[in-house]
Parts: structure tokens; C-alpha cells; sequence
């Protein structure tokens, strides 16, 4: 099997310091995450920004900040988030991409998100396409749902976005497809020749997705944006540890650890 990429998911836009503690806010508090997770074998960061309230933000200056910290420390993928929160509009979301970090998201559509509706126009969708490539940034394809799959492929047989693609299949968000083994089979099933993906599962549903997708030769997202806890009734110490008990049931597996350089060639990056 091809060598495993972990992306650590340090932040998100909705977990708050009252759920965890020890959620890295602050550029320089995101920058020392990444480094800890870059430690225990993680070759990408997933990172969101945040004002120093805690809210989260699309500003651009709030992400050079955090990818010079980042940059100081390791040398992981810094993908940053066009996803922003729920209530943002696109244009606030596309901000960081100017940029020109080596990837960022690139969300398929539109979903119900919990109690939400995270809103993803089509035209909106394209001119974030047609930023990625004017500022030669590499996207990671958002997969909420089947539909969204079914749009990707789309517009991937249209020249729109650039193939192979890679896509994020991001499972057990309510109103979304379920975290189970059964839909990430088959979004799998589904995905292009030549396709590279990673599991995002969400919850509870973070460890068993997580073991699945590296038995089927997948990589793996993990941290406080998707999953607080360890076990059940037990935060998770850091991004870190969560990020080191996916590096330990990989090496049981057979799946060695790809180094940042590794998933770049992985993933196309320049």
C-alpha cells in the first residue's frame, strides 16, 4: 500500500474553549499544535483561524500569521480552510486563498449542517475553482454527501477542476451522509480512477472510520475540528495524541508514515 498521509485538523469553527481547554485559538498556539502533531507523524495541518475571542474569522492577515508559526516549526502541508463557518459569506471564505498556501478545501455543495445549512452556491463553487487556479493552489474536493460526489465528478469530466483529484470524504456530520463503514464503501466505490482520499469521520465515528480507510488504502484526518475525545467520556490530551494512536494502528497495519515531502509528491503539490 502507498504510504499513509495523516492531516491533523487542529482548530475547526465551531469547537470552543469550553468544550476543550486545550484548543489552540492563536496563531502561535496553532503553530505549536502543528508542530506536536508533525512529531508524532502527522504530514499535513487542516487549519481555520481564529479572532482572539475565540470567533472564528477569514482573515487574511489572522492566516499569514498562522502559516509563518506553522512554517517556523515544521515543514508539514498547511491546508487551509475555504469552509470558514456557516454564517460567512463566500467571498470572506476565499480570502486566505490569495495567499497561495500549497492546498486548501474546496467544498462540493450545499448541506444541511447540524442545526444549519452550510451554503455552497454553484456559481460560487466555480470562481473558487477558477482562484485555486490562478494562485496554483491545490484543492482538497469536501465530500458531505453522495450528491456532492456525483457534482465533483462533473465537473472534474468537464475540464472545470484538474484531475487526479483528491477528495476529503467527511462522514457523521448530522445532516450529512452517516459516519458509518457502509457510506464510506461506497463513496469510495465511486470515486475516479486515479483519485486519492482521506476519512474525516466525525465523532465517535473518527477511530473506527480511521482504521477502515487504512485498510482500504486511504489517509486519514483526525483532530479537535472533528473529534475532542479519546474515548468516550475522555478528552483527548491534544491533536497530537489523537494524531499518535492513528500512527500506532498504522504501523500494526503495515502502512508506513508518509513524510510532508512524501504526501506532497502524493497529492500532486508543487
Amino acid at each position: 500500500m502507498k504510504k499513509l498521509i495523516i492531516t491533523a485538523a487542529l482548530t475547526g469553527a465551531e469547537v470552543t474553549r469550553d468544550q476543550h481547554p486545550a484548543l489552540p485559538v492563536s496563531p502561535q498556539e496553532i503553530g505549536v499544535a502543528a508542530a506536536e502533531c508533525a512529531a508524532a507523524g502527522a504530514a499535513m495541518v487542516h487549519v481555520h483561524a481564529r479572532n482572539p475571542d475565540g470567533s472564528p474569522t477569514q482573515d487574511q492577515e489572522v492566516y499569514r500569521q498562522i502559516i509563518a508559526e506553522v512554517r517556523a516549526r515544521c515543514d508539514v502541508i498547511v491546508q487551509v480552510s475555504t469552509g470558514g463557518a456557516v454564517d460567512m459569506t463566500a467571498q470572506e471564505r476565499l480570502a486566505p486563498v490569495s495567499l497561495k498556501p500549497e492546498m486548501a478545501t474546496l467544498s462540493m455543495g450545499s448541506v444541511n449542517f447540524g442545526d444549519d445549512v452550510f451554503m455552497n452556491h454553484p456559481d460560487d463553487m466555480a470562481e473558487f475553482a477558477k482562484t485555486f487556479k490562478a494562485y496554483g493552489v491545490r484543492p482538497e474536493l469536501e465530500i458531505f454527501d453522495s450528491g456532492m460526489l456525483t457534482t465533483a465528478k462533473r465537473w472534474l469530466a468537464k475540464g472545470w477542476l484538474d484531475s487526479p483529484a483528491h477528495f476529503d470524504l467527511v462522514l457523521g456530520v448530522p445532516g450529512a451522509m452517516a459516519g458509518t463503514p457502509q457510506a464510506l464503501m461506497y463513496l469510495v466505490s465511486e470515486l475516479p480512477a486515479q483519485s486519492t482520499w482521506t476519512v474525516a469521520g466525525i465523532g465517535a465515528a473518527q477511530l473506527p472510520l480511521a482504521t477502515l480507510a487504512m485498510l482500504m488504502g486511504g489517509h486519514v484526518r483526525v483532530g479537535f475540528e472533528d473529534n475532542v475525545f479519546y474515548r468516550k467520556g475522555e478528552l483527548a490530551n491534544s491533536n497530537a495524541q489523537l494524531v499518535a494512536r492513528v500512527a500506532r494502528i498504522a504501523a500494526e497495519l503495515d502502512r508506513p508514515l508518509a513524510t510532508p515531502d512524501e504526501a506532497r509528491a502524493l497529492l500532486g503539490i508543487r
